[in-house]
């Protein structure tokens, strides 16, 4: 995978390739200065052909997924309610099974509830696999 810092710069900067794509939001005011990040750059989500990269805070560092290094991966849906409630909560994020043998869980730090990136990162997932002939 190309250089992570080289991949948010350019994204926060532009243009990007068009086999991009890019999340971003701004970070309000009041949510930036109760959590110490009110100086920080916006949270950031690239998803490249190559993998994602995601910067949510000076707190962290980047969260780096390189397909290179998986094995495969299975999406997870989880939802819940409380008995006295019609409303259902839903949970998603992808399981990553790695090459070596490690499992990790990846939910956007940021966009977890734009499922938009979730279907992004499926789709970069399927076309790596397809043109990388793993």
């Amino acid at each position: 995978m190309t250089d992570p810092q080289m991949i948010l710069g350019q994204a926060r900067y532009g243009p990007v390739p068009e086999n991009w794509r890019v999340f971003t939001k701004r970070r309000g005011k009041l949510s930036g200065f109760l959590h110490g990040t009110s100086h920080d750059p916006d949270p950031l989500l690239v998803i490249t052909p190559e993998g994602a990269v995601e910067y949510a805070n000076e707190h962290k560092p980047p969260a780096i997924v390189a397909f290179r290094e998986l094995a495969g991966i299975e999406l997870q849906v989880r939802g819940q309610s409380s008995s006295d409630s019609s409303m259902v909560s839903i949970s998603v994020w992808i399981d990553l099974y790695y090459r070596d043998g490690r499992k990790a869980k990846w939910r956007s730090a940021s966009f977890a509830s734009d499922m938009r990136a979730v279907q992004g990162f499926i789709e970069a997932w399927g076309a790596y696999r397809a043109f990388s002939g793993r």
